[in-house]
């Protein structure tokens, strides 16, 4: 069966992204496999953090970052805290701005019925990196029409 893809370097291209520790017990951001999207960000706390059912949490990852003009950090699930433990950014996905020089920190929400712990050191969500663009919104009286128009959420069906 013939590939639909081919992968001509084994090198993906990188960028070099300036961090600073704000916690000598930081943990910089790293991927867990060659061609991972997202770079695992880890706790930076002493001792374990409990999170109660229900509720969120600011986990402190000790770092912050300095992206390049046009880029944004994504801050996503990790798939198996968020399946075996019920445990996922509050806000769905969270956005780090290229002028942010703050900690990165995560709201993790426990989505579950028991109370979910994270231990200093463990890989709380991951960071993916993103070009943007920004837009000029233009006022106008009409906007062009199209078949879908204004249909709104289920409007073009379930299959």
């Amino acid at each position: 069966m013939k590939k639909s893809y081919e992968i001509t370097d084994s090198k993906q291209k990188r960028m070099k992204v300036d961090i600073k520790k704000l916690n000598p017990s930081a943990i910089a951001p790293s991927y867990g496999s060659e061609f991972a999207a997202g770079a695992d960000l880890y706790a930076c706390i002493e001792g374990d953090l409990q999170i109660e059912p229900h509720k969120t949490v600011l986990v402190p990852t000790g770092i912050a970052v300095e992206l390049p003009l046009g880029y944004a950090g994504l801050i996503y699930a990790r798939s198996g805290l968020a399946t075996k433990k019920g445990l996922a950014p509050a806000n769905k996905v969270g956005v780090v701005d290229c002028d942010y020089r703050g900690e990165v920190k995560v709201a993790l929400h426990n989505h579950s019925e028991s109370v979910q712990t994270i231990c200093a050191g463990e890989r709380v969500a991951q960071f993916v990196i993103t070009p943007y663009l920004t837009a000029e919104f233009v006022e106008k009286d009409e906007l062009s029409e199209t078949a879908r128009g204004a249909g709104g959420f289920g409007s073009t069906g379930t299959k």
